[in-house]
């Protein structure tokens, strides 16, 4: 009998040693979407479920050649891009992109840990402008990382946060509303050919740890799964909604989403 190919995602992501984000938030979410996770560390991290302490950057030519020997190997079918945390990193993920440029990319632009502790600087976020923006097919920031990364202060409105996105190079933005007042969460979608879609859901009481790279590593499933890009973020929203739902406190900090 045949095997059975399991669709593959390759995820170059920080490490989290608590396990609410990064590399462990990827591998659960492909596991339960029964999709196969490779990965690939950008940075280590000492951060508990409270709070991000410190970033430790890992060799850009060590994902490079990590990257190579995963990609010579395996089919992949999407790319998922998590914290970069640093300009050689960046560059080297955006050399890799260049190679592969039919593999779908969902990239979300991790600037701050969920407690709100910043993990990059402004040339970190010009280079991840310049080199990554213009190769993605999916971003997922939420409303400040949008903010950061188009250089918008709050007097403008979603709709231009979303169109200067996509001005960026980006082909569609999931800008989301966790961060925003109200009893709901408002989300949006833009893409140049499509009109603009929203999302609204009862916002879920609590601080939550992972949930952007819940979000943006299930859109990754579902792509590689095979459904079209606006069916995929759907999917996706609706499983970051239950996963939330459900989660759990692990440590004394916020709650990390049941992804499993």
């Amino acid at each position: 009998m045949k095997p059975i190919r399991k669709p593959t995602v390759l995820c170059f992501s920080g490490h989290d040693p608590s396990g609410g984000a990064g590399v462990q938030a990827d591998i659960e979410v492909l596991t339960r979407f029964n999709c196969h996770p490779c990965s690939i560390v950008t940075c280590l991290t000492v951060q508990d479920s409270s709070t991000a302490h410190r970033l430790i950057p890992l060799n850009a030519d060590d994902l490079i050649e990590q990257s190579n020997a995963l990609l010579n190997d395996m089919n992949i079918d999407a790319i998922k891009i998590g914290l970069t945390g640093s300009i050689e990193c960046v560059k080297a993920i955006a050399f890799i992109l260049q190679q592969h440029p039919n593999i779908p990319v969902i990239f979300d632009p991790v600037l701050a840990s969920g407690d709100g502790t910043v993990l990059v600087n402004n040339d970190l976020i010009a280079s991840i402008k310049q080199h990554l923006l213009p190769l993605v097919t999916v971003l997922t920031p939420n409303t400040p990382e949008a903010r950061t990364l188009t250089g918008l202060d709050e007097k403008n409105s979603i709709e231009r946060l979303g169109n200067t996105l996509l001005s960026l190079g980006v082909n569609y933005a999931l800008i989301t509303g966790g961060h925003e007042k109200g009893n709901s969460i408002k989300n949006t979608l833009f893409y140049k050919q499509r009109p603009i879609e929203r999302t609204e859901v009862e916002r879920i009481p609590g601080a939550f740890h992972g949930t952007g790279c819940t979000l943006a590593t299930a859109v990754a499933a579902c792509i590689a799964l095979g459904e079209p890009i606006p069916e995929a973020i759907k999917h996706a929203q609706n499983y970051t909604k239950h996963a939330i739902q459900n989660a759990e406190q692990i440590g004394k900090g916020q709650l990390f989403p049941k992804r499993t």
